[in-house]
Order: C-alpha cells, then structure tokens, then sequence
C-alpha cells in the first residue's frame, strides 16, 4: 500500500484561514506605517532648514507639508520643538487605533524625532 501524500482539506483551510488574516492585517496596518513615514519625512525636513524659523513658523511649515502630503494624523499644533547642540528637534508622538473586526482593535503607539532617537 502506497502513502498518500498531499494536504488534508483541514490543514489548507487553516493556512487559508492565516494567510487571510495576515493578508487582511496588512492592508489595514501598512497605511498607518505609510502616514508615520511621510510625518517623520516631513519633520526631519523641516528640522534641516529651520535654525532660523520661530515656533509658530515650524508649525506653520509642517501644516503646509500636511496639506501637501495628505497627512491628516497629527497638526503642527502637536509636535514637540526644542533646541540642542545640533540644531532644532522636532519631536512627535500619537497612537492609532485600527480596527479589525467585531470588537477588536490593533493599537499602535507610533513616535519620532528629527534627531534619528526614535
């Protein structure tokens, strides 16, 4: 008698099951990671040409960077600026929420800095 070799119909259920999940928590997830990357982009920009540049006019900067980049998370109204040796630090911190199904949501805690110290 010969062995039988395949996938039972329960195991190529489960990998269906899992690859759709996972297939379906990255549409919903790599948008959010797109917008926290087009943000730190947009900060790190401005950072670089602004040693000049008061408070509000970062604000002013990074809002206009919004309006032309489609970011919609945060306002300027929520970066945090300060000044050390190097430069003016831009900082920034939000949490998302995404749902997913029913009940449950992912959260991520995202964050950044002009500075590279994540």
């Amino acid at each position: 008698m010969k062995n039988q070799r395949g996938v039972a119909m329960t195991g190529l259920l489960l990998w269906g099951f899992v690859i759709v999940f996972v297939a379906v928590l990255g549409m919903k997830v790599a948008p959010e990671y797109l917008d926290y990357f087009k943000i730190l982009k947009s900060v790190k920009s401005i950072s670089a040409g602004s040693s000049d540049q008061t408070v509000p006019q970062i604000r002013a900067a990074f809002d206009r960077y919004a309006d032309i980049n489609a970011i919609k998370t945060i306002k300027g109204t929520d970066l945090d600026i300060s000044k050390d040796a190097n430069g003016v630090v831009i900082a920034f911190a939000y949490e998302k929420r995404i749902p997913l199904f029913y009940n449950v949501s992912l959260l991520i805690d995202f964050q950044g800095s002009s500075s590279g110290a994540n």
